[in-house]
């Protein structure tokens, strides 16, 4: 009688990975929170692709980036509206307070930032 592994009984291993490709649409900002640490944070603006029949209007998602380490942060704080950056990182959702209470906000959590390498056409 053969028996199953504790992996192959709970399936697939959980993952929590985002890969980005687009340009800085707003001023990398360092902030100091009231823990001591340091967070950078910017917006990449990511087109989507257009649909077929969808006009002429290009549609982008603007994506917010937190940098927490000091390599990423160092990165970060170089880059300029317009740049071009790729972003590895994972997505997580921070809850903090506000004038309105608690509240929260998605963003992805760089682990790697980088210059994209361009496309060699031949």
């Amino acid at each position: 009688m053969a028996t199953a592994t504790v992996a192959e009984d709970r399936g697939p291993e959980p993952l929590n990975a985002v890969q980005l490709r687009g340009r800085i649409s707003a001023v990398p900002q360092t902030r100091e929170l009231p823990s001591g640490d340091l967070v950078v944070t910017f917006r990449v603006a990511v087109p989507r692709p257009r649909r077929r029949g969808g006009g002429s209007r290009a549609v982008v998602d603007a994506i917010d980036i937190a940098c927490w380490t000091a390599r990423t942060r160092g990165y970060a704080v170089r880059l300029a509206v317009g740049d071009a950056v790729e972003v590895e990182g994972a997505l997580r959702r921070r809850f903090f307070a506000s004038g309105d209470g608690r509240v929260s906000r998605y963003e992805v959590e760089a682990s790697t930032l980088r210059r994209p390498r361009p496309v060699r056409r031949g």
